[in-house]
């Protein structure tokens, strides 16, 4: 192995050439690789795979992934970066905890342990072309991260020997006690036999004699920095000699203007004291500064990422601020708010051109801040979205580069698999976030899980958009500046109901009242008690008449209620997302109510037919002649094959009383979604929501995050020009 980093003098050329100082560089998504490619031929398709820790070969063509669920690591071909392909899957016959690559070989942490009090692991040297484990050192416990020196002479591990969250309630300390083992590297080898024991008790004041190595990182002096998550301490070792030359705590902070109740409310007006920072990941910026994510694994996390000095001096305190950021982006997962909001987990900093740049992953929001280090407080660059859970990050500068290995893999709960996702940094605007909310009393508007789209009848570009039952403390109606770059969300209007936020209602479609107020359509589900309904409120969001679907319909009810309204005249038009038990298979209702007759009636709309999942309605928009109607599946990621406007003529809607035969109306396509929501560079994401046509006759769509509940957390907002 070498420590040299054999870059092409071409790679090189164009690293330098690539960004003229005539525009401000960002990253864009270029491609996401779902793992499960990789996985060996006769592998069940819906086996679990994860991508956790990443890291690159040193010319930049070859990414290598842990995969713990699997039990081995994964290699993916990017020499065409916007198409990475599968490159093979070995097996380590244990549990693959980190990866990074020096020279020819991948060195990888293998946890072989039999139980959390019976600790074992090795290192395993693979050979990168062969993709076969040339050797195997044993490390004597559970490893966690792995890192190696700059000069490629050291090989540090972090034995964590991690706790039994089954023991005690979790609580520490619990026996053996984790260590860092240091290794040389010499002729290409690393010496086994020649390993360092680095004894890390009696440092913290938490649990000092069970310390818990996390995280391991080399300055170019080859001084390691430790993190200790659960002690809340960091160490600095001499790796040459293996002394610890310094260890302090990661301290405390206090944070106020957070979110503290996981209710189904975003507000961020609580406050939490004296909170342990508990650091995961860390990274040397230089050689007397590092940054850590502040995850709080255990009782502390303080939502942020902080900058020390090596004597232990905090140099800056990011504080909420990228959790406000996040927020912004409706990437808040409100279920977070009673432990540690969006977990920043994993960290990576490397220096693109003159710019040494930082990377903050955040596990719950699913998202990567960009920050560049000024020497002082970071400057803030961008926020990019990436897959569920990002754990592990790579940066390959010479081909200006960003990798994210996102963990989470759905696919139990019939849901997305693990990606890895590529980004680009060029001249050029940043394509995410494309809705984000302005400041209100200091803080962000919160919002997600945006479900249904109305425009103003008087200004082109202004929306209002609606939220669903993810918050289920705080039904709501959202203004729209459709006008900017991102568009902005500006105002938020809670449903009340008797002067109290209304509870038992999951929006899913808005129209104007043509008096200042909306009409909003409530999906039902008894289950829950939440009664299939049309609401009224008024221009301050005070509901002013409820009306129930009618008895005769409900009989065949299932939980697949109203998707979207339109107003046409003094009718209300609902369209329902499924079959109900009294619909025609293949055909739902398109319900109409008349406001001033309180008659209901309904039409049928044919679905195309059905491939995986189901088929069904998720939106209904007014424009001239005709309304338009979003039909999808329910399907994500490559599964994905129908996301689609129709349109239906409005002379079609001639509804027929409840319980006959239905009038079955033609459907026209207008457009295929799918193009559009790959334009990102992620997966497909199953649910376009809400669309839209303004004033001048401009289409919007918005996608629906699902409050950052098992999923991405993005929202695709864009426009798709006139509609004819």
């Amino acid at each position: 192995m070498t420590a040299a980093k054999t870059v092409s003098l071409a790679a090189l050329l164009l690293a330098s050439t690539a960004l003229s100082a005539a525009a401000e560089p960002m990253f864009n998504r270029i491609a996401s690789f779902p793992v499960t490619q990789n996985m060996p031929e006769g592998t069940d398709a819906k086996t679990v795979s994860s991508a956790e820790i990443v890291t690159a070969s040193e010319d930049g063509m070859t990414l290598v992934y842990s995969d713990s669920p699997m039990g081995g690591i994964g290699f993916i071909d990017i020499t065409d970066a916007k198409s990475p392909k599968a490159g093979g899957f070995l097996a380590l016959d244990g549990e693959p905890t980190s990866v990074v690559v020096d020279g020819a070989k991948v060195l990888v942490g293998v946890n072989t342990s039999e139980s959390k009090a019976s600790p074992s692991g090795r290192l395993a040297i693979v050979d990168l072309a062969a993709k076969t484990v040339d050797s195997t050192c044993d490390l004597g416990g559970q490893p966690d991260s792995v890192a190696i020196s700059k000069d490629g002479t050291l090989v540090a591990v972090a034995i964590e020997n991690e706790r039994d969250e089954d023991v005690d309630d979790g609580k520490i300390p619990q026996m053996p006690a984790g260590t860092l083992v240091v290794l040389k590297v010499a002729d290409g080898a690393v010496d086994c036999d020649g390993k360092t024991v680095v004894e890390l008790t009696g440092l913290s004041e938490v649990a000092p004699t069970d310390p818990e190595p996390e995280f391991v990182s080399f300055n170019g002096r080859n001084e390691i920095v430790v993190s200790m998550q659960e002690n809340n301490h960091f160490a600095i070792v001499d790796g040459s000699t293996g002394k610890v030359t310094a260890n302090f705590s990661a301290g405390k902070t206090s944070l106020d203007g957070i979110d503290t109740e996981d209710d189904g409310v975003i507000a961020f007006t609580g406050s939490q004291a004296d909170v342990a920072r508990e650091p995961d990941a860390v990274k040397w910026l230089d050689d007397d500064r590092f940054v850590a994510a502040n995850e709080g694994d255990y009782e502390g996390g303080s939502r942020g990422f902080t900058i020390f000095k090596k004597d232990g001096t905090v140099a800056y305190e990011s504080g909420v601020s990228l959790e406000m950021e996040a927020a912004k982006a409706g990437h808040y997962p409100d279920r977070r708010s009673d432990a540690k909001g969006i977990e920043p987990e994993g960290l990576e900093v490397a220096k693109f051109g003159d710019e040494t740049l930082i990377f903050v992953l955040a596990e719950r929001a699913s998202i990567v801040g960009v920050y560049k280090d000024t020497g002082a407080e970071p400057e803030f660059l961008q926020l990019l979205p990436s897959g569920i859970s990002p754990e592990g990050a790579v940066a390959i500068p010479s081909r200006n580069l960003l990798v994210t290995a996102n963990e989470t893999d759905l696919i139990e709960d019939g849901g997305v698999r693990s990606h890895v996702m590529l980004y680009e940094r060029a001249e050029g605007t940043s394509a995410y976030p494309q809705i984000v909310s302005t400041m209100a009393d200091g803080k962000p508007i919160g919002w997600g899980a945006l479900s249904g789209l109305a425009a103003d009848a008087a200004t082109a570009g202004m929306l209002y958009g609606v939220s669903d039952s993810v918050y289920k403390g705080e039904a709501s109606v959202f203004t729209i500046d459709a006008t900017k770059t991102p568009a902005e969300i500006t105002a938020k209007m809670a449903v009340t109901r008797e002067g109290k936020a209304a509870e038992k209602l999951d929006i899913e479609g808005i129209a104007l009242d043509g008096a200042g107020g909306f009409w909003l359509g409530s999906e039902g589900d008894a289950e829950k008690e939440v009664p299939h309904a049309l609401i009224h409120v008024d221009a301050k969001g005070a509901i002013t008449e409820e009306v129930p679907f009618p008895a005769a319909l409900l009989e065949g009810q299932t939980r697949f209620g109203a998707e979207g309204v339109a107003k046409i005249g003094d009718t209300l038009w609902i369209a329902m997302q499924r079959e109900w038990k009294d619909d025609k298979e293949g055909e739902v209702k398109l319900l109409a109510y008349n406001t001033a007759s309180k008659e209901w009636g309904a039409v049928a709309y044919p679905l195309e037919a059905k491939g995986e999942g189901w088929i069904g309605l998720s939106e209904i928009a007014l424009h001239g002649d005709n309304v338009y109607i979003v039909e999808r599946d329910n399907q994500i990621g490559a599964a994905a094959k129908l996301k689609k406007i129709y349109r239906v003529p409005v002379s079609d809607l001639k509804p027929a009383a409840l319980g006959g035969e239905l009038p079955v109306v033609t459907k026209t396509e207008v457009r295929d979604l799918m193009p559009d929501l790959a334009k990102l560079g992620g997966y497909t994401v199953d649910k376009v929501e809400g669309f839209t046509i303004d004033k001048d006759g401009t289409g919007y769509v918005v996608t629906d995050n699902d409050g950052v509940d098992d999923s991405s957390g993005e929202t695709l907002f864009f426009g798709i020009g006139k509609v004819e």
